[in-house]
């Protein structure tokens, strides 16, 4: 055990969380907007949402986020940073796998909240209209809170996926838990089973409590049909 430290594990998962965080963020906003689209009276809205949705779902995302790093960064250019400094390539890589995060993450998430918006009465929207409201005040002010209240534990689901998932930036680089992970398999090998429960164990302490405070928050605001 005394070997444990010689490594920053506590570091390694801090990056885990600070992309767990900023993806799930961006996805929630991303999901919603592709969930709005789905259901959007506008054909061409519809259709590009679903096709988006299709296509990004069933697209590996370790595929998602190397194409961040070749197409973006090492073809077009796209740094999403101004530091010039030698942490220039780590915070763009950071920021790369945010964004590859966001967008598949976000096709989840849409599917949540679509599946929430279904059970929202439909004489809800149509009291709405009666009422001179459009679609965009119909969604946002009546359906969508009524709808993120039903899904909470799905999404909880998700937020726990992506949490996981987060172990695929390693691909480009990121420093977080996976890539130390691997360096102390390949430098303690023989204390490699050790390396492993350490690592299930920090990712359970991650997801476990996210899993037991949204399920307990679904139940306080789960709407009463």
């Amino acid at each position: 055990m005394d070997f444990l430290s010689n490594y920053d594990l506590l570091g390694a998962f801090w990056v885990t969380v600070q992309l767990t965080f900023w993806s799930a963020i961006g996805a929630l906003v991303w999901g919603i907007v592709l969930a709005g689209m789905r259901v959007s009276p506008v054909w061409l809205m519809r259709a590009f949402a679903t096709a988006y949705v299709t296509v990004v779902r069933n697209t590996p995302l370790t595929l998602l986020v190397v194409a961040a790093s070749l197409g973006l960064y090492q073809t077009l250019g796209v740094s999403l940073t101004t530091d010039t400094t030698t942490s220039a390539i780590d915070i763009t890589n950071f920021r790369l796998s945010v964004l590859a995060f966001i967008l598949y993450t976000g096709t989840f998430v849409s599917e949540a909240v679509r599946s929430g918006i279904n059970t929202v009465p439909v004489g809800q929207a149509e009291a709405s209209r009666a009422l001179g409201l459009g679609f965009m005040q119909t969604l946002t002010i009546v359906v969508l809170p009524q709808a993120l209240r039903s899904v909470v534990a799905p999404l909880a689901s998700v937020l726990i996926a992506l949490t996981k998932n987060t172990t695929i930036a390693s691909a480009i680089g990121v420093a977080e838990a996976a890539v130390l992970m691997k360096t102390m398999i390949e430098n303690e090998g023989q204390a490699g089973s050790l390396v492993f429960v350490v690592f299930a164990i920090g990712f359970v302490i991650l997801t476990l409590p996210v899993g037991l405070v949204l399920g307990w928050l679904s139940q306080k605001v789960a709407v009463k049909r």
